[in-house]
């Protein structure tokens, strides 16, 4: 990919995903439109946006052969309709198991081509007090990463949520202008460490990291943090919005990264 010539309009889409697949899609979609409105190029939806289940297993019900099942064909269709990439937040695919699905990020190009796949890696586990967790329960760990993909902003690497904790995944990726991360931090969890998370990848990466969150209080009773933000590679929070469904967007610029770059050239004095 040649050099990026001018801004690159990037979204992230906010959601208080339901229990409904239908509703979810019918929000994303909305939400879609309203980002091409704003002259978004590339968008990401959040990790879950087609469903937070009543338990861990309502997502195997709905699990989809790759590229064979309704919600691949709705991201695709928005893709081609719109002419935007979109990158479909996560989507439930079968894994051989019945009682575990990979967690994927799938990417779509403007033609509605599937160009990328990243199965998510690390499960996420936490207990305090009444409060628990465990997603290897009904998700199987991904053996795919690390993975990125070109678009008119350079190279662009996935991640999906608990993915943050592990600098060492985003190093494997090489050199990326941006970074992508959708999410369904908890309250607990990201109200102490989401933002300070995309801040530190940014900055150790040198690029712009893109969080696209769940952000409210879910039908199934449990509540997600927000905060949806654009950094820059210098470590500026550019955008955000703190809870509830809608639209984060801002622009990749090649010469702010060109910048950070070259004055504080810290990529290339990486000893290990």
């Amino acid at each position: 990919m040649g050099e990026l010539t001018q801004d690159f309009q990037v979204a992230a889409l906010q959601t208080v995903s339901t229990t409904s697949v239908k509703n979810n899609i019918q929000q994303a979609a909305e939400l879609i439109s309203e980002a091409v409105e704003k002259g978004a190029q590339l968008l990401v939806l959040p990790e879950y946006f087609c469903l937070m289940g009543r338990n861990d297993h309502d997502k195997v019900d709905i699990g989809e052969q790759l590229d064979n099942g309704p919600i691949q064909q709705f991201l695709a269709d928005q893709a081609q309709r719109h002419g935007v990439w979109i990158v479909g937040g996560t989507v439930p695919l079968v894994t051989g198991e019945s009682s575990r699905i990979y967690n994927t990020t799938l990417v779509f190009d403007p033609q509605g081509r599937r160009v990328a796949r990243y199965d998510k890696i690390h499960l996420f586990g936490f207990k305090k007090g009444t409060e628990a967790y465990d997603e290897s329960v009904s998700i199987r760990p991904g053996e795919n990463a690390p993975q990125s993909f070109d678009a008119p902003c350079g190279k662009v690497g996935l991640s999906i949520c608990y993915d943050l904790r592990f600098p060492e995944l985003y190093r494997a990726l090489g050199n990326v202008n941006l970074i992508l991360v959708p999410a369904a931090f908890t309250y607990t969890t990201g109200s102490a460490h989401w933002e300070m998370l995309l801040r530190a990848r940014a900055v150790e990466n040198q690029c712009y990291v893109l969080g696209a969150a769940q952000g409210g209080k879910h039908e199934n009773g449990r509540r997600t943090w927000g905060h949806s933000m654009l950094v820059d590679p210098w470590g500026e929070v550019l955008a955000c919005l703190p809870e509830g469904p809608g639209v984060v967007s801002g622009a990749i610029n090649q010469t702010r990264l060109s910048e950070v770059r070259t004055a504080l050239p810290a990529l290339q004095h990486r000893v290990l």
